[in-house]
C-alpha cells in the first residue's frame, strides 16, 4: 500500500493542520519530501475546508468568508527538482473520503464573489449531491442523475519571487482600473485569513504579499479542468527547488467551466500520485504553463443538445468577437430551455454546473460575433429532453427547489 503522506480529519480545523496552506508563497515550507518515481497518497479538505454543511440552508454559502479559500494539502518536496524542470504528475487515482459520501454546489451572492451568471442569479443558492458509488443525484434537484468525473480543481506547484511579484503587480493593478467593482476583478493579497502551513519565521510579512488561490496562473492552481481525473498526467512548470506541489478543491463531477463559482459538486477526498521529473524541460519544450494528458475513463453519454450562443448581450449590445459573452449566452439559452420543463432557473443553472456538460469555442473568426455553445447531455435526465411537435412537458412540478438564503444586504 502507498504511504499517506497528508491526512485531513474532517472534524479539525483546517487552520489547525500544518499540512495545509491557503495561499501561494515561495516560503511556505515543504511538509513531506518524495523521490522521483515515487507514488503516495494525500488526503484534501473540501476548497472550503468544511465550512460548507450537510443541510437545506445556504445561509452558510451567503455568509462564507471566501478570503480562508482554497485550503491545499502540501506542499510536497520532489528530491532533484530545481527551477526550470517539468514536475511530471499521474493521476492513478481520486475519490472522495469513505467519511464524507457527499458534496455541494452553490451560486455565491453576487456581494460576495458572484459567479458567471451573477446578475441573474445574485443570492446565496446551494444543492447537495449523494454519492452512489460512481453516480451521484441531489435531492434539490429532482429527476436527474449522472456519473462524476472526479478530479481535483486545483493544482499546481508553488512559484518563485519573481513570479509571485508578477502575479501581484499585475492583479493588482487590474483592480485599480475599477477599484469599486463588485464582484471584484481580482483578490488581493489579505494576510489577516492566510493559513501558511508550517511557516513560523516570517510569517506575517509571507502572508501579506502571499497570493490568493483562486484564479489558475502560469505555474497551474485553479485550473478547474474536468478531464483532469483518474490517469491524467499532468506536466507542471517547476519555479522553486524541490518543486512545492500542492493540491485540493476535489470535484465529484462539473460542468466546462465551472459557471456556477461554488461550482461542480465539492467535496473532501484522497489523491494516489505519482512524480517524476524532466531535468531542464521547460526550455526543451518551450512550456509557458502546465500541459496534460485527459484521463481515458470519461462517463459515457454520447446523445446530446448542443445549445449556440453568440457575442451579443442580454441587453442585445454588440461585442467583438468576445467569447466569455457567446458562452454566456449558451448557458442562459440552456436555462431557458429546462425551464420548460419545470425546473426553475437556479435548478437548471445548478445542472449546467455540475454535469459532464462539454463546453465549446465554434467560432473566433467571424466578425463580430464570436460562437460557443454548450452541450447538455441528454442521457443523465429520467426524461426525454429533445424538442418534439408536441412540445414539451413538465416533468418537474416545483414541489421542490434549492435552498435560497436570505439577502442581508
Amino acid at each position: 500500500m502507498p504511504e499517506t503522506l497528508i491526512k485531513v480529519d474532517l472534524t479539525q480545523s483546517a487552520y489547525d493542520n500544518e499540512m495545509v496552506h491557503n495561499r501561494w508563497h515561495p516560503d511556505i515550507p515543504m511538509v513531506a519530501t518524495v523521490s522521483p518515481g515515487d507514488d503516495f497518497i494525500i488526503e484534501t479538505y473540501d476548497w472550503t475546508g468544511g465550512f460548507i454543511k450537510n443541510n437545506d440552508d445556504a445561509s452558510d454559502v451567503r455568509d462564507i468568508d471566501l478570503s480562508i479559500v482554497h485550503f491545499l494539502s502540501g506542499p510536497i518536496g520532489v528530491k532533484g527538482a530545481e527551477p526550470g524542470d517539468l514536475l511530471v504528475v499521474d493521476l492513478l487515482d481520486v475519490g472522495a473520503k469513505p467519511e464524507s459520501q457527499w458534496g455541494f454546489n452553490g451560486f455565491f451572492s453576487k456581494q460576495n464573489g458572484g459567479g458567471f451568471l451573477t446578475d441573474h442569479f445574485p443570492q446565496a443558492q446551494k444543492s447537495i449531491w449523494d454519492f452512489e458509488g460512481l453516480f451521484t443525484k441531489s435531492r434539490h434537484i429532482p429527476g436527474v442523475r449522472f456519473a462524476g468525473l472526479v478530479h481535483p480543481g486545483l493544482i499546481g506547484c508553488l512559484p518563485d519571487k519573481t513570479l509571485l511579484d508578477t502575479w501581484n503587480t499585475r492583479e493588482t493593478g487590474l483592480i485599480a482600473t475599477n477599484p469599486t467593482r463588485v464582484p471584484g476583478l481580482a483578490n488581493p493579497p489579505f494576510g489577516p485569513t492566510a493559513h501558511m502551513g508550517k511557516m513560523t519565521a516570517g510569517k506575517e510579512g509571507a502572508a501579506a504579499e502571499a497570493a490568493r488561490t483562486v484564479p489558475p496562473r502560469e505555474h497551474g492552481g485553479n485550473c478547474d479542468i474536468k478531464d483532469l481525473s483518474r490517469g491524467s498526467k499532468i506536466y507542471f512548470p517547476v519555479y522553486v527547488p524541490g518543486a512545492g506541489l500542492s493540491m485540493g478543491d476535489l470535484h465529484f463531477s462539473q460542468g466546462d467551466g465551472e459557471i456556477t463559482f461554488c461550482g461542480a459538486i465539492e467535496m473532501a477526498g484522497w489523491l494516489h500520485i505519482k512524480v517524476d521529473l524532466i531535468k531542464d524541460g521547460m526550455a526543451k519544450y518551450g512550456i509557458r504553463n502546465p500541459i496534460f494528458k485527459p484521463s481515458p475513463i470519461t462517463p459515457n453519454y454520447n446523445d446530446y443538445l448542443i445549445f449556440e450562443g453568440i457575442s451579443v448581450d442580454e441587453q442585445g449590445a454588440q461585442h467583438y468577437l468576445d467569447v466569455t459573452v457567446a458562452y454566456r449566452q449558451a448557458c442562459l439559452n440552456a436555462i431557458e430551455y429546462l425551464k420548460k420543463f419545470g425546473y426553475s432557473g437556479a435548478q437548471a443553472y445548478s445542472i449546467l454546473g455540475t454535469a459532464p456538460v462539454q463546453g465549446h469555442v465554434s467560432g473566433v473568426v467571424d466578425v463580430p460575433n464570436a460562437c460557443a455553445t454548450l452541450w447538455l447531455p441528454t442521457q443523465i435526465f429520467e426524461f426525454d429532453i429533445n424538442p418534439s411537435a408536441a412540445g414539451p412537458t413538465r416533468f418537474i412540478t416545483g414541489d421542490v427547489d434549492m435552498p435560497l438564503a436570505p439577502d442581508l444586504a
